[in-house]
């Protein structure tokens, strides 16, 4: 068993605004050699993040905690002094979890709101609709959504992800461990929507990579509420069922599973997307016993936690199970959260090399962040080390497997970052602004 520097355990009597003044007491902005931070201010006026934030639709769940951990991330670079020693001010924007709306918010936040730069988009779909709106107008899209879109070379200069990986680089870390220790003979159960097309396209190429085979693919409309008539379509050679299921019906997919295999089932690999929200101990999910889950950010601490990690735990508000420090039934998504507190640190780190003072600077914040490499694992980035390649504008780190084991997620393994690095798809860097 490989065991990992990661995830929290919480002190749930901590005062949050102690808690926050502490951290900004002994912290540095990610390294970026050769550049002179910028110190003075140019202006006392808030810098405006727009926040496109799934408020209501499938996205919803995620949005809340999204919304949370922003905030905190915020609370903390304040009371820090800011951003060039202006203060940060988050304007909020729910999208609906839907393409449409996403890039009106866009357009609002650019047009309307005198918003310096905007981030936080989650679904992939939303991105997709979002993003050619951003490239439009200028304006900086930090997507924290795990989606190939952006290093696949589909969008434009404006749109970076620097604060969370991407599914082609997480299938790729896992497959070794998959293939190696659950079977070769792979069923997938994904959303047909974007999100879940790159699950199915990268993990089967690198299921192929291992020696391994995806024998059938089913896709899964992601506001379906019931899935009993899928579970049929799943051959009877599967050694390895693999599922990623998203939206507010993701107990019932887990439970409806648990009652199609009964005690008999093959292996099986989710991705914990499936679960996020969800209390691993409710009642339904016994089954999952001895079942593998990636994780983004392991929900529950280990003994071994660093002190960076704690103190993030306790700056969001989560205990050492992953849930709300003032009510232990609201499970947080904490394999995604931490997206938005690592974009904002990075939004911070930019603009201070960059000598960012308004909207004229956009260029010269989004060639700051293009100029990033390495960014250390600390309370900036608590999930762990990183390594941000400024050509695709995507960020790779480490990836997590843990077991169900007693009703609680145990971590097994961790794939380094070179595990999830694959060829350059695109040189974002030789295009125009």
């Amino acid at each position: 068993m490989t065991t990992d520097p990661k995830a929290s355990a919480s002190r749930t009597g901590t005062d949050r605004r102690s808690v926050l003044a502490g951290l900004a007491a002994g912290t540095a902005a990610a390294a970026m050699p050769g550049w002179v931070p910028y110190v003075q201010a140019q202006s006392a006026a808030p810098i405006r993040l727009g926040f496109q934030v799934h408020r209501t639709g499938i996205g919803a769940a995620y949005g809340r905690w999204y919304d949370r951990t922003t905030r905190a991330a915020a609370e903390r670079i304040n009371a820090m002094g800011g951003i060039n020693g202006r203060p940060v001010e988050i304007v909020a924007e729910d999208d609906g979890t839907d393409p449409k709306r996403g890039a009106e918010v866009v357009e609002k936040f650019a047009t309307q709101l005198g918003c310096d730069i905007a981030f936080g988009t989650l679904f992939s779909h939303v991105v997709m609709g979002s993003a050619p709106r951003a490239g439009e107008l200028k304006l900086p899209y930090l997507v924290v959504s795990e989606g190939h879109h952006v290093a696949s070379g589909k969008l434009n200069r404006w749109t970076l992800q620097p604060g969370i990986t991407d599914v082609k680089s997480q299938v790729q870390a896992m497959a070794p461990f998959v293939a190696a220790n659950l079977g070769k003979k792979v069923t997938m159960m994904f959303p047909d929507y974007a999100f879940g097309h790159d699950h199915r396209d990268f993990f089967t190429a690198a299921m192929a990579a291992q020696g391994g085979e995806v024998i059938e693919h089913i896709a899964i409309p992601p506001t379906e509420t019931s899935f009993t008539r899928y579970f049929p379509r799943i051959p009877r050679q599967t050694e390895v069922l693999y599922h990623v299921m998203v939206g507010p019906a993701v107990l019932t997919f887990i439970k409806e599973m648990g009652d199609f295999f009964g005690p008999s089932r093959p292996a099986i690999f989710g991705f914990i997307d499936s679960l996020e929200a969800v209390d691993i101990a409710s009642p339904g999910l016994e089954f999952l016993e001895g079942t593998y889950f990636w994780e983004g950010m392991p929900r529950y601490a280990p003994p071994d936690q660093p002190d960076y990690e704690k103190a993030y735990r306790a700056a969001v508000g989560v205990d050492q199970n992953g849930a709300s420090v003032s009510d232990p039934r609201d499970v947080s998504t904490y394999a995604h959260m931490f997206g938005c507190w690592e974009t904002l640190h990075v939004i911070k780190a930019a603009m201070e090399a960059s000598g960012y003072r308004g909207l004229e600077d956009r260029q010269k914040f989004v060639e700051a962040v293009e100029a990033m490499t390495e960014m250390p694992a600390g309370i900036e980035h608590p999930q762990g080390p990183k390594l941000f390649n400024g050509r695709t504008h995507q960020v790779f780190g480490q990836q997590y497997i843990s077991r169900v084991e007693k009703g609680r997620l145990a971590l097994q393994h961790v794939a380094p970052i070179e595990d999830g690095l694959y060829p350059d798809e695109v040189d974002y860097t030789k295009m125009s602004f």
